[in-house]
Parts: structure tokens; C-alpha cells; sequence
């Protein structure tokens, strides 16, 4: 990750499950298998300069292997 989760995620949705995760097949080859989720949510993150910011986040999850794959998908502030 180029950046750090600073305290909790919040607002978490599900944007995606099942057979509509389209990597699902990446991420039970990389991580292993299990019910992948892609879910969305905001947090306050350091980012690789020092910088601080508030972004909605996007991520991949499933029971048993945690979450994967952050990504910043916009600055809120």
C-alpha cells in the first residue's frame, strides 16, 4: 500500500458479492478461497508524503482471509 489507514473505516456498503466479484478467480488463486466481497467505505489515511486526507476507499474481503487490496478510489476534502 502506498498509504496508511488512520483509526477506523466508516460508512461501509457492499458493492459487490458471489459470482459478482469479477476478480473473485485472482483472489482465491492469490489469497485463497472463501465468500469474496467488495465493499466501499471512508477513512482518514497517511499518505506516502506525510499528508493526511479523508478518501472513500474500495477493498476486497472474505470470512477467514481478512481484507485485501485497499485502493483510494477519491479525496472527499
Amino acid at each position: 500500500m502506498h498509504f496508511e489507514i488512520i483509526g477506523e473505516i466508516e460508512e461501509i456498503e457492499t458493492i459487490a458479492k458471489g459470482l459478482s466479484v469479477r476478480e473473485r478467480a485472482r483472489l482465491a488463486a492469490q489469497f485463497g478461497g472463501g465468500r469474496w466481497r467488495k465493499l466501499k467505505g471512508k477513512a482518514m489515511v497517511r499518505l506516502r508524503t506525510g499528508a493526511i486526507c479523508r478518501v472513500e476507499l474500495h477493498w476486497y474481503e472474505a470470512h477467514g482471509v481478512g481484507r485485501r487490496k485497499f485502493k483510494i478510489k477519491r479525496f472527499l476534502e
